[in-house]
């Protein structure tokens, strides 16, 4: 899995959670109740977000009782977990101007979520528990429209906007701070076995749409431009379009995951990578 370099920024994301909370509860008495049971009870974040994936996730078959044991005692395994949620969640404030406090997506972001269940299914994959990481994945797919299977690999500090459709194979790999919007596959092309999906580098903007197939990889600081279909490897700190996708330009916004910048460069390079 990629490496998780994850520092929790100041103040701390736990202290800017409770506050929001505070002051929506202040303001939207309705929700009081909601807001005290999700996070005003909770003592640290580790169990405001199990209580969260468990509300969500719980059903006939699996009781959100039992699904937030599961959360809790992978949490407690494996620390990472939450600092990799905080470097979740400063991603989303940092790249969504839409959004007014940390509330929003911690309680309402279906991107977040689900990637905050995947988390605890890819701990239980690599515990060996696959019929329970399989539950996840049903699971998820169905309340959140994402699909990510609990053997892929994914990194911390990742944005997963809008996340309907968003697709993610078996043997993907996706580093860290990498943004992606709505619609993006990360697939084989149906003629490859085992090791069979794409590896995104650190830091990648994957447009609404994007569809990158087979076992190639995406280079650190790359951009794939929304529609596009990409089929050959995409060199670091390039932008690729199109369909098949071709360069635009090299290199392209030093930091496009952070930048969220989705434009092109006037002059699109005339070969297909």
């Amino acid at each position: 899995m990629p490496a998780l370099e994850v520092v929790a920024k100041q103040p701390e994301i736990w202290t800017q959670l409770r506050a929001a909370a505070e002051a929506a509860a202040r303001d939207e008495p309705q929700l009081s109740s909601q807001l005290n049971a999700v996070i005003l009870s909770h003592t640290d974040l580790a169990g405001a977000l199990s209580y969260q994936i468990a509300r969500k996730l719980g059903d006939e078959e699996l009781r959100a009782m039992t699904v937030r044991e599961v959360c809790l005692a992978a949490y407690a395994a494996d620390p990472a977990m939450v600092a990799a949620a905080e470097a979740d969640l400063q991603a989303v404030a940092e790249r969504d101007p839409a959004i007014h406090s940390l509330l929003q997506p911690f309680l309402y972001f279906k991107g977040f979520q689900a990637l905050q269940a995947w988390r605890v299914a890819h701990w239980l994959w690599t515990e060996g528990r696959e019929t329970l990481a399989f539950h996840f994945q049903s699971r998820i797919s169905e309340l959140f429209q994402v699909d990510i299977h609990p053997a892929a690999q994914l990194g911390s500090g990742l944005f997963l906007d809008h996340g309907t459709g968003i697709v993610i194979g078996e043997t993907a790999v996706v580093g860290d701070e990498v943004s992606m919007l709505h619609a993006v596959t990360l697939g084989g092309t149906g003629a490859e076995r085992g090791d069979r999906h794409p590896k995104i580098g650190k830091g990648v903007l994957l447009g609404a749409g994007a569809k990158v197939l087979g076992n190639i990889t995406v280079g650190d600081f790359a951009k794939v431009a929304s529609g596009s279909v990409v089929l050959k490897p995409v060199p670091a700190g390039c932008t690729v379009a199109g369909v098949p996708a071709r360069l635009v330009n090299c290199p392209t916004d030093a930091t496009p995951a952070r930048s969220m910048d989705h434009t092109l460069a006037d002059i699109v390079y005339d070969f297909v990578i």
